[in-house]
């Protein structure tokens, strides 16, 4: 197998190779096992640097969509073997794909454009998401990506856990379970020095206070939460499974496409008509993409499975769909969270997304049963892919200036948060 290169995403395969050359190499600092298996039978690996008791745990590959995460692993190992004042007294421990079935399903190492990254997309359900799932599922019925995950946290009792997510446009930014005084300034240093904007109103931290700028510290349990009909709740998600030990975690978002219009913080002039109109948008691509799906020839079974493309394809697709009512109505009954151009700028994102995603798993999914659905699918996909594009001002962001800023705010979370344990 050949080296990564640098100006696409490694696949589990090639981060498993690379893995394993780094472990017979350092055999006395580095260690490379298998600590679960998929639903579909895949090995979770587990790479570890170093021996100290206080350890890191870096997880990638949680949402098959947000792929930065791999080579961002492969990186920080490297260096934690070249840089000894990073092993001093810290182990460091990589998952290298907490969800290799999705992994495999989502097919776009090299996209070019927005419209090549959804033609090979995949994103599965809430509750086939290894982070997300405990927040939507019982315990008795949750997905063994979850249980080895939550079982390596177990026995790893990291002070730190850092899961590397990703969003196609937009800036970047951090979600923290609890405060990291110190961790703004090298992020922004960092994203301003690879000229990466800071998302400073993401939909995704909506509410949540700032320790600075794109740090955002999620809110206490009795928080009411900024889109009520969402199920999963990130203090339920494996995020917080770390706080039974003293430990926090840290999700570092990046973009593969940058928009400037993310890190405007200046008063947006009317939020509340803009949720309006965002909410009435979202209804009506949706209601497109609906009923292309209920006209459709029936498609592959949704049953889950090895080799089973359109099961997963189908339930995420239908999945996201469902949620567009109860969004849509968050958006219009619910006072915006924040009234910046930044936040109006981040929601319009993501009403952008929902059914874009939709369009394009269920494109995937009926390819082979209703070529005349799959059609209608693709040429939605390509408009709004455009649409997304040239409304951001969409640039690409190359793929090692992705991979340095997650690198430089992984190192900055752990020397921060190594300063708060005790």
């Amino acid at each position: 197998m050949s080296p990564l290169r640098e100006s696409r995403y490694p696949t589990v395969a090639e981060l498993v190779f690379s893995a394993r050359a780094l472990a017979v190499r350092r055999p006395g600092l580095c260690t490379l096992r298998e600590v679960g298996v998929s639903r579909a039978g895949r090995p979770l690996h587990l790479l570890s640097v170093g021996r100290a008791r206080r350890a890191v745990l870096v997880v990638a590959g949680a949402h098959a969509n947000e792929p930065a995460g791999g080579g961002t692993l492969l990186a920080l190992a490297r260096r934690a073997l070249r840089e000894p004042e990073l092993r001093d007294g810290v182990s460091w421990h990589f998952l290298l794909c907490a969800d290799p079935d999705g992994a495999s399903l989502h097919v776009t190492p090299a996209p070019r454009t927005l419209y090549d990254y959804h033609l090979g997309f995949f994103r599965p359900s809430g509750p086939e998401q290894p982070e997300w799932a405990p927040s939507v599922l019982p315990p008795d019925r949750l997905p063994p990506e979850t249980r080895a995950l939550t079982g390596v946290i177990d026995e790893l009792r990291p002070y730190l856990q850092v899961s590397l997510h990703g969003t196609e446009l937009g800036g970047s930014w951090v979600q923290l379970t609890r405060d990291v005084p110190g961790l703004a300034e090298p992020f922004a240093k960092s994203a301003a020095q690879l000229h990466i904007p800071v998302e400073t109103g993401p939909s995704d931290a909506a509410g949540w206070p700032a320790s600075g700028p794109g740090v955002h510290v999620m809110p206490a349990p009795e928080a009411a939460p900024a889109y009520p009909s969402l199920t999963d709740d990130a203090r339920h998600s494996t995020w917080y499974h770390v706080h039974r030990y003293g430990g926090m975690t840290a999700v570092i978002e990046v973009p593969m496409w940058a928009s400037d219009l993310v890190d405007d913080p200046a008063p947006h002039p009317a939020p509340d008509a803009a949720m309006h109109r965002l909410a009435e948008r979202l209804l009506r691509d949706a209601g497109e993409v609906r009923r292309v799906l209920e006209a459709a020839e029936p498609g592959p079974a949704p049953g889950p499975g090895p080799g089973d493309t359109g099961g997963p394809l189908l339930r995420a697709a239908v999945w996201g769909l469902e949620l567009v009512p109860g969004l849509a109505a968050d958006l219009v009954r619910t006072p915006p969270a924040d009234g910046t151009r930044a936040y109006v700028g981040s929601v319009d994102a993501f009403a952008r997304r929902v059914p874009l995603r939709a369009a394009a798993m269920l494109r995937r999914a009926l390819s082979g049963t209703d070529a005349g659905a799959a059609a209608r699918l693709e040429r939605l996909v390509a408009h709004w892919s455009d649409a997304f594009a040239t409304r951001f001002r969409a640039r690409w962001v190359p793929v090692e200036h992705q991979v340095e800023h997650q690198v430089r705010a992984v190192v900055a979370a752990a020397h921060h948060a190594r300063e708060q344990s005790p």
